[in-house]
């Protein structure tokens, strides 16, 4: 039977539902926050899977468009696909919350899946994914050691708003998601507009004081529905008769690497990631002769050697934490040796290269045209995307192979971390309206390759000339920690150093504050104690990687580089759009063949001419200015073509799309019998406006740019001659630009008259 628990949250109403929704999976359960609505669901799988040596652990968030009332906008596709780097970006930050919390020995394959049923438009879904799958688990079969809750917080006018909605959201100074509980925290993902890090600091001290009511509301349902968690599920493999088991094997191993490991990773310092390789491969080797002396079979063996890293990483941790050292030889906050290079292709419009030790990343800026915006569509909507980072992670930055495929959960993730960190110092659209892609390729990778592509791609975007309020760099902080509750905190984070009790906490921002910030850990938790230590350490690592950078490229260069294209952007009158792409885009397409540009127009009347070399920027920009133009009396036309002759007088363009008339009693001041006798069709003249009446004709005239002769007489207009179509050949017969008569090239040729 369908059971609901809630909770007073934030000013609003939080609801688990159990025993409605998907009963055969382990554990499920609805959260509603608002009108959002996500369902939560944790399944285990019945058998153990041996021979592997990780947990398999599956964490998913399912976008449904339907939840926000959407139908895809593909053409030929309207089902879900591929998930979107918003939903792989949900599905890694449940993840990261959550995974701390399980016993890594486990052996059977874990699924988590979130799902969002229905969306408001203001209640954020991200936070209620968290506390969906946190009580799923919760309440399931699956041995966790949660519960954990999510909190987002803002922070508008100095005042913390807990979850605030998607408008609130767009004037707050930081945007903070938070997982864990009142006492520690798992997970952090964070952007921010240079805040502060004693701004963070209290914003995460509020978010923990706050997750109480989530995490009692979880209690509740579990103490109603919650089952029995299961026991023996590490592993199924019989030990057979004689042989050690696996956790005697692993206690012998663990013996023998504390006894023999300070000789082969301390004997001298090793500061490339190829000596720490070539020492760990010693130690197998050494633990393998070992193994063979003792008789120890190779099944036996196999489990050893599948966990030795492990053990290794734990007797590492232990030297960090006892006597302060390091296995390459550096002090707990030094970094690796820094460079910074610009200008590093000839023919990219910008591009960065930026090395910490053996992570180098090259960054490249592209710069398009407005037009070239990514559309996304999600369960907010479509939107346009200006500012796009992208991050590519080959097989060969860790000396490995491995098919190309597109980038994976991981690479999205780095990439959209790295985009996060800049968005907050790049020009406004209004000021710089090219859109912008940065590309950053991973060259070599030995920790916190995400925090180098921040680095390399400041560098890059200001090689570029993107006119950037300030650098950012970015710098991945350690831990080393034990049972005990000792710890120490590590600058610039690599390889071996990653292990048991550590963490990853990446905080990128600039010299007045922190932009980004994203943090997993394999502990059950940090403190604030662990966080604030780790703000001002890492807030000194980042002010040395600045001096490094600033020192490369002071600032953003003056110019945008000369192989990007040219923009030029003005308004027109709302009312002129039409009239500039005309029918059926017959205008602007005629514009953008002839000069060989791209051509924006915003619903707000902004125009955006994007020129690539050779194109022709300024006749593309003249001639639409010269459409939506409005012709004033007194103006004058010099060179401007005949476009209709009639016995009357001439028709010329005066504006594209725009033309006049000159009578024939204004082509002279001597008596002109005939213009077919003086003009053919493609002639140049020079004609100043005479008048513009009320339906918006131009009446031109050539004789008033010279003086009368002084014997000049005026005559009295011609009688009415009703031959010429039945029109008023001393009239205005209408026809093209708005002057109706007979013949010529016929109608209207630009469409509409402005």
């Amino acid at each position: 039977m369908s059971q609901q628990f809630s909770t007073e949250w934030g000013g609003r109403t939080l609801t688990i539902e159990v025993g409605k929704f998907a009963p055969q999976a382990g554990g499920s359960c609805t959260v509603r926050y608002g009108d959002t609505v996500v369902l939560g669901t944790a399944t285990m799988s019945d058998r153990t899977r041996d021979g592997i040596d990780y947990f398999p652990l599956s964490v998913d968030f399912d976008e449904k468009l339907y939840a926000a009332g959407i139908i895809k906008g593909s053409r030929f596709i309207k089902r879900e696909g591929r998930p979107s780097d918003e939903a792989i970006l949900t599905g890694r930050m449940v993840d990261r919350g959550i995974r701390p919390l399980f016993n890594d020995a486990m052996r059977n394959e874990v699924q988590v899946v979130t799902s969002v049923l229905s969306y408001d438009n203001e209640n954020d879904h991200e936070a209620l994914c968290v506390i969906a799958a946190s009580c799923a688990l919760t309440i399931s079969d699956v041995p966790w050691n949660g519960p954990v809750a999510a909190i987002r917080i803002g922070q508008i006018e100095g005042e913390w708003v807990i979850n605030p909605t998607a408008e609130a959201l767009e004037k707050s100074a930081l945007d903070l998601l938070v997982t864990g509980t009142t006492e520690k925290i798992t997970q952090i993902e964070a952007a921010a507009n240079q805040v502060p890090e004693e701004t963070f600091i209290a914003a995460m001290d509020f978010a923990r004081k706050h997750m109480k009511e989530p995490m009692k509301l979880i209690a509740e349902v579990q103490a109603a529905v919650g089952k029995e968690k299961r026991v023996g599920v590490a592993s199924t493999a019989e030990v057979p008769e004689g042989e050690m088991t696996d956790a005697a094997i692993l206690e012998l191993t663990a013996a023998f690497v504390a006894k023999n490991a300070a000789e082969v990773f301390y004997d001298a310092p090793k500061r490339s990631k190829a000596e720490r390789m070539a020492a760990f491969a010693k130690m197998k080797e050494l633990l393998d002769a070992y193994f063979t002396r003792e008789n120890i079979s190779k099944d036996r063996r196999k489990i050893a050697f599948n966990k030795l890293k492990y053990i290794v990483e734990e007797f590492i941790t232990e030297e960090v934490i006892e006597r302060g050292r390091r296995v390459d030889g550096r002090a707990l906050t030094e970094i690796r040796s820094l460079v910074a290079e610009v200008a590093a292709l000839p023919r990219t419009h910008g591009t960065g290269f930026f090395q910490r030790g053996e992570t180098h990343v090259l960054s490249v800026v592209t710069l398009g045209s407005p037009g070239d915006e990514q559309i996304l569509q999600g369960l907010e909507g479509e939107s346009k995307k200006r500012y796009m980072h992208h991050y590519n992670f080959p097989a060969y930055s860790v000396g490995e192979t491995g098919p190309n495929r597109g980038p994976g959960r991981r690479e999205i993730g780095h990439g959209a971390l790295a985009e996060k960190a800049l968005v907050p110092v790049l020009p406004p659209k209004e000021t710089f309206p090219y859109t912008i892609r940065v590309v950053s390729e991973v060259m070599s990778s030995n920790g916190s390759s995400s925090m180098a592509s921040t680095c390399g791609s400041t560098l890059a975007l200001m090689d570029a000339g993107v006119p950037l309020t300030a650098p950012v760099a970015g710098m991945a902080m350690g831990l080393a920690s034990n049972k005990e509750g000792k710890y120490v905190i590590l600058t610039d984070l690599q390889d071996l150093e990653d292990g048991p009790g550590g963490m990853d906490f990446k905080i990128a921002g600039t010299r007045a504050g922190i932009t980004a910030i994203q943090m997993d850990t394999k502990t059950d938790g940090l403190t604030a104690d662990i966080v604030r230590e780790t703000f001002a350490q890492a807030r000194a690592a980042r002010m040395q990687i600045l001096d490094v950078m600033e020192k490369c490229l002071p600032a953003p260069r003056a110019d945008i580089s000369p192989w990007a294209p040219k923009i030029v952007t003005f308004m027109i009158p709302v009312d002129k759009i039409r009239e500039v792409i005309g029918p059926g885009g017959k205008v602007i397409n005629e514009i953008i063949d002839k000069c060989g540009v791209k051509i924006d127009i915003e619903q707000t009347g902004q125009v955006s001419v994007t020129a690539p070399a050779g194109a022709e920027l300024e006749k593309a920009v003249d001639w639409i200015k010269n459409i939506v133009r409005v012709v004033a009396a007194g103006e004058i036309f010099e060179g401007v073509p005949v476009t209709r002759v009639e016995d009357y007088g001439i028709f010329v363009e005066v504006l594209p799309k725009q033309d006049g008339m000159v009578h024939v009693s204004e082509m002279s001041w001597q008596r002109v019998e005939s213009p077919h006798d003086l003009f053919k069709i493609g002639d140049h003249v020079k004609v100043v406006v005479k008048e513009i009446d009320d339906q918006g004709r131009i009446s031109l005239s050539m004789k008033r740019l010279t003086p009368p002769p002084a014997d000049f007489q005026e005559r009295a207009p011609r009688e009415r001659d009703d031959r010429a179509g039945g029109g008023d050949r001393g009239g205005r017969p209408q026809g093209r630009g708005g002057f109706n008569g007979g013949g010529g090239r016929g109608g209207d040729r630009g469409g509409r008259r402005f």
